[in-house]
Formats: structure tokens, sequence, C-alpha cells
């Protein structure tokens, strides 16, 4: 049985997850833990990780590197999020945590943060037929989530962390009026945009995730935080939580922290973290939310899961391909020709198998490069494939990782003009299995944008025959299709020089 290990660097706390899970059944969790480190404190205050920080973190990293030896985990993924994307010194903190854990942490964007939050909760509370709002209010950022039957549809990540609201904010306590005003102002502002993309939308069900939310949820239903897993799924009033605010606000420290279900570090931060719960209900007019366990680390363990199965795949699922189309939208290709290469690099990556010989998850690389090759054209026609590699390098692609983008990146870079050169730093600074799968995929990309070179989507199917020296296309078309011909009959010379053979471009009947 397949185990996996996750790990979520965030701002307020690091946690982990160490996990088996059958295809189609429940997870199984072989060890979780949750370690407060406050990472942000000192970033918010002072723009970096403090020595203390940083080595507290360390140690921590390092005792759960151990858990997941003991428990054997075939795979890890640790990430990073807000704290670490804002630190100046990330690279001493990369390179230290590496050495704690034996592999390297990957700072993910507030868009990969929320993909990974969505995966989380639908795997562990689906909704496939609904429509729902996630809010997750972490230590450094907050995620505001829409999803509908069960796919991500929109995603904002804005600064209203606990942590970093606090320190910003409430330097007095209780807090002042004037600061906790300030403090509410603050996240209006922020929370504009989010109003004005989920417009009037009236979720089926609004679900909270992250400490703040389970803190509240407990001390709202008077549950021990010791016993907190009981209120998974359990639901807050606006009412409530705004009473609760009023009443919080007042307090000192120390008699938040007499709070029932509020834990002594979380009450440092809790009025911050409340007042972002209450502004988002009261903004979006939601009568309640319904707390979920699930985040980040529960998002991991079901991605690494996915993964496996999907690396049976070619051809990307559902919501990758919509960050991908949606970014060539943005960039002004027209997706029915973007669409229509996609499908030939597809069928093209699965006819020519024997000469590329790549496992199936090269496939989807290819097919993200089919859409994104042409993203250069928005800065210039004149060298737009050098601009598409810089765009797609460095563009934030939910559920790719950094190495994922680097290879698509290239793909996009390599569409056209001359082949790969050593001397070209893009390309050496890709592993040499990398560079061979980049070259490998150069001619089906080639092709597959060359069969729609009118951009009026004239060729309806592509038929291969891989011969001893040649392969022969044949193009399927009840149209006039001389200008595809032409195009595809220039992939000649990148089939010789990657593939070692010929290619024959033939249109029906020839």
């Amino acid at each position: 049985m397949p185990s996996y290990g996750a790990l979520d660097i965030g701002s307020n706390s690091v946690r982990m997850q160490a996990a088996e899970v059958v295809a189609g059944g429940p997870v199984r969790v072989l060890a979780e833990e949750r370690q407060v480190t406050r990472l942000g404190d000192s970033v918010f205050r002072q723009g970096r990780i403090s020595d203390e920080t940083l080595k507290l973190t360390t140690a921590v990293l390092g005792r759960m590197a151990r858990t997941f030896e003991k428990e054997g985990v075939d795979h890890v993924r640790a990430v990073a999020t807000s704290a670490l994307r804002d630190a100046r010194n990330q690279d001493e903190f990369l390179e230290q945590a590496r050495g704690a854990l034996g592999i390297d942490v990957e700072i993910i964007s507030g868009q990969e943060e929320s993909r990974l939050i969505h995966l989380g909760v639908e795997s562990s509370w689906p909704h496939p037929t609904d429509d729902i709002f996630i809010f997750d209010i972490g230590g450094g950022s907050a995620e505001l989530i829409q999803a509908h039957r069960g796919h991500l549809k929109a995603a904002f990540s804005k600064p209203l962390g606990a942590v970093r609201l606090t320190r910003t904010f409430l330097k007095d306590d209780p807090p002042t009026q004037r600061q906790l005003h300030q403090l509410d102002e603050y996240i209006e502002q922020k929370l504009r945009p989010v109003l004005r993309r989920f417009g009037s939308a009236r979720p089926r069900r609004t679900i909270a995730t992250s400490a703040t939310a389970s803190s509240l949820v407990c001390a709202a239903h008077r549950v021990p935080r010791a016993r907190r897993d009981l209120i998974d799924r359990i639901r807050i009033s606006r009412a409530q939580l705004r009473r609760m605010y009023e009443d919080l606000s007042r307090r000192s420290l120390r008699e938040r922290r007499l709070a029932p279900g509020i834990g002594p570090r979380r009450a440092e931060v809790i009025i911050a973290g409340c007042a972002v719960l209450c502004r988002v209900l009261e903004d979006f007019r939601l009568p309640s939310l319904y707390y979920s366990r699930a985040g980040v680390r529960d998002g991991l363990i079901a991605d690494l899961a996915q993964g496996d199965t999907e690396a049976r795949s070619s051809r990307l699922d559902e919501d990758r391909r919509r960050v991908v189309r949606d970014l060539a939208q943005r960039y002004g290709v027209p997706l029915p020709h973007a669409d229509k290469v996609a499908a030939m690099a597809a069928t093209l990556f699965v006819s020519l198998q024997p000469l590329h010989n790549l496992p199936e998850s090269a496939g989807r690389y290819l097919e993200a490069a089919a859409y994104l090759h042409d993203i250069g054209h928005f800065v210039s026609d004149t060298r737009h494939h050098r601009h598409s590699f810089y765009l797609v390098a460095n563009s934030d692609l939910a559920g790719f990782t950094a190495w994922e983008r680097m290879l698509v990146a290239n793909l996009c870079r390599y569409h056209r003009k001359a082949l790969p050169s050593p001397n070209q730093e893009n390309f050496r600074a890709l592993s040499d299995n990398d560079q061979q799968l980049v070259e490998r995929l150069i001619p089906p990309l080639r092709l597959a944008d060359s069969l729609d070179r009118s951009r009026e989507q004239r060729v309806a199917d592509v038929r291969v025959r891989i011969r001893r020296s040649r392969v022969e296309l044949q193009l399927v078309s009840s149209q006039e299709v001389d200008l595809e011909q032409w195009a595809a009959q220039q992939v000649d010379d990148a089939f010789r020089q990657v593939y070692n053979c010929s290619l024959i471009v033939l249109q029906n009947g020839a």
C-alpha cells in the first residue's frame, strides 16, 4: 500500500502528516503533528526569519523527518507559504531545511496554496454537485476560494493572516478601538476585489479551515482544544462570530487564554483572525460557516496519491487544464487554436511513443506547452518563443511544481527555430534526463502546432505509421489542408535530428 508524507511550513506553525492511501478508499493516517514555530513573527516585523526561529523550525523539521523515516513513507513533499514568500533570508532557510529533511522545500504561491486547500477539503468532504466557498485564515495570508461541483473556480490570496495582522495593527493589550477600526478598514479594503470577483454568488455551503476557525468553533460550542477533532463539519453562525469578536477584543491576553477552546498561543492572535472571518461573512452576506479540519497537508497527501494515479495518464486533469487555458487566454491566445493544438499533441504523443519512449507523465508537459507556446506574442511577434519561455517560467501555474514549470517553459522556447544547444543557459540548467525529455517532445509539439497553421481547425485527425526509417503522417480532413501539409512537412528536419528518421506528410487518399 503506497504511503506519503506531507509537510506544511506555515507562518504560524509546521504541520506534518504521514498516511497510506488506497485508490478509491479512505486515507489511513499513520502519524501527524502540529508545532507552533511563529515563523512569520519576525518576518512581518523585520522582513527576515530570526536566528532563534530558524533554529527552532529546523529542529522541528528534523524531528518530523525522523517520523517519516520511521513510518517508511514512499514520497514526501514539503511546502512553505506566506512567511517564506516574504522573507529576505529564504535561501538560508531553504538550505538549512534541506539539511534537516533531506529533500527540498518548495515555496508555493498563494494560488498553489489555494489549490491544495481545496483539494484537501474535497478529498475529505466532497461536494461534487454544489457550489462552495472555502476560507483559510493562516498566519501570514488568507486564501479565499470559490469552487463549483468539486473543481476550483477562482482563488485569491490576501495578506490577511492572523499573525501578520496582529503584529501590524494590534499593539496594545487589549487593543484600542482605534487599532480595531484600522484593522477592520484594512481587511475590508483587501476583500473588495474578491467581493467583486465572487459577485452575488450564493454557495450551498461556506467552509472555514485552519486553527483560527477551529478555535472559534471550539469556543462557540465549548469544546476543549484537546477534543477539537469532534468539531469537524460543525456550524457557527455569523451572529455567533460577531458576538465572540466583540467579547474577545475587550479581553486581555490573560483573559483570552481562559476562554474554552482557545489555546494559550492561539489567544495571542485570535482577535485578528476572528476579525477577518467576521468581515468575510458580513461582506459576502453569508449566514454561517462550517469548520473543516482539512488543509494544505491533506491536499498534499491527496495530490501525491493522485499524481501516482495520473502517472499512468498522458493528459492533464481538468483543474490543471483550466490553469493553462486561463493563462493562454489571458495572453490573447485564441482558445479554439490552443485546444486544437493540444488535442493534436495528445494524439501524436501516443502515436509516436515507440520513437520518443517517454513515460506517460511526459504527455502532460507536452499538452501544457501546446496551450502556452504562443503566449509570447503578447510581448512581441519577434522572437515570441523566447518571450513564451520567460512568461511561463515566471507565471503562477497552480498544480505545477517549479521543476515542471521549467520543463514546459523550455518546450515553449523550442517550439520553433533552432533545436536546443548546451550553450543556452535555460537548457543547460536542466538535468541530463530533463534535457532528453525536452528534446524528444519538441517534434510532436512542432508538428501539432503546424497542423493548425491556418488557425481554422481544418485537420480533423491524423494517422501515423512508423516505418523502419521514416514516419508517414496522413491528414484526415474534408477541407483543403495544403497549408497544414506544407507546415507539417517542415518538421522533417527535427524528426531527422531527434528521432533519426524522416517525416512524410500526406493528405487523404494520397
